[in-house]
């Protein structure tokens, strides 16, 4: 059974504490990737963990939930000093601070109504761990982070760094979902990183009740067909998931590696007991996390 490698490095940080965000696994990521690649396609971006770290010549930015990527587009938009001043000046406009929910409150109110791409970043900052949740009717709806959450220094410094990064790097952002992204002009040189959510783990991004699409044994299977037909063009892939998660396992997934003699699959070393998740599972052995390439990546030991 292959084990990996770690390789620790510096590493980019994304300034949103992103559910299912792969921020501790980078260190073992990151070594099984491809090097010399043209494009990476982070398909389901979420907090840009991955993608950001990536080294090649340009950066593909997807992801469904349409007002995250509206927000990173104004990053990229606006100068540093311009999307500094309107955080700043948001905070002092509603006296936001760790107790003052009235506040917060009332700029969800304001952005629920407006949609200010930099106010989304704004609420996230002092909501509860400061996490981005949606209703059914498209509110962000994440309650306030009372004692806990606020643009504290470590956030800012992550997305100063952030937004020079995506600045100074070609980065394409957009947001379709992830079977009309067009790979049609993506060959050999080019990357798929696929971290989509998982089938079998309990994450509300899973239920299609936040008034965006949902994630189905239907959706798991149409992610599967779209990697077969990018290994079929050439494009190197590589899959997060999990094939056991808290006494569930994920057959379909399963049966696809056995039937896709090729694929390799890489165990990754990961305990989810963190607050990025619902549920905390305390045995680091209750979920069988993997990464699933259609290549042999150089860096494991045998």
């Amino acid at each position: 059974m292959p084990t990996i490698t770690t390789h620790k490095q510096q590493q980019s940080k994304s300034p949103l504490n992103y559910i299912g965000g792969k921020s501790r696994l980078l260190p073992q990521l990151l070594p099984l990737f491809p090097v010399g690649i043209d494009n990476f396609i982070d398909l389901f971006c979420g907090g840009c963990n991955v993608g950001i770290n990536a080294n090649t010549n340009k950066i593909h930015f997807n992801d469904n939930l349409i007002y995250l990527i509206d927000m990173y587009k104004e990053f990229q938009k606006k100068s540093l000093d311009e999307t500094l001043w309107h955080i700043e000046k948001r905070i002092s406009d509603f006296d936001l601070s760790l107790t003052n929910e009235l506040g917060y409150k009332q700029l969800r109110h304001e952005y629920n109504t407006e949609k200010n791409p930099l106010d989304l970043f704004v609420l996230v900052a002092f909501s509860f761990n400061h996490q981005i949740r949606f209703n059914n009717s498209h509110e962000f709806n994440n309650p306030f982070g009372r004692e806990r959450s606020s643009f504290n220094p470590t956030m800012r410094q992550n997305l100063e760094n952030f937004i020079i990064k995506i600045k100074k790097n070609d980065v394409n952002f957009s947001s379709v979902d992830f079977e009309d992204f067009d790979f049609d002009n993506f060959g050999n040189n080019d990357f798929v990183y696929a971290d989509p959510p998982y089938l079998i783990t309990c994450g509300t991004y899973n239920d299609g009740r936040r008034g965006f699409k949902g994630w189905s044994e239907k959706e798991e299977k149409n992610l599967l067909k779209t990697l077969d037909k990018l290994n079929n063009q050439g494009v190197r892939f590589a899959l997060s998931n999990v094939f056991e998660h808290k006494g569930k396992e994920n057959a379909i997934l399963k049966k696809w590696v056995e039937k896709n003699k090729n694929y390799k699959v890489n165990h990754l070393n990961y305990n989810y007991s963190n607050s990025n998740y619902q549920t905390a599972i305390r045995d680091k052995n209750a979920s069988v996390e993997v990464l699933i390439t259609n290549y042999e990546p150089s860096n494991q030991q045998k």
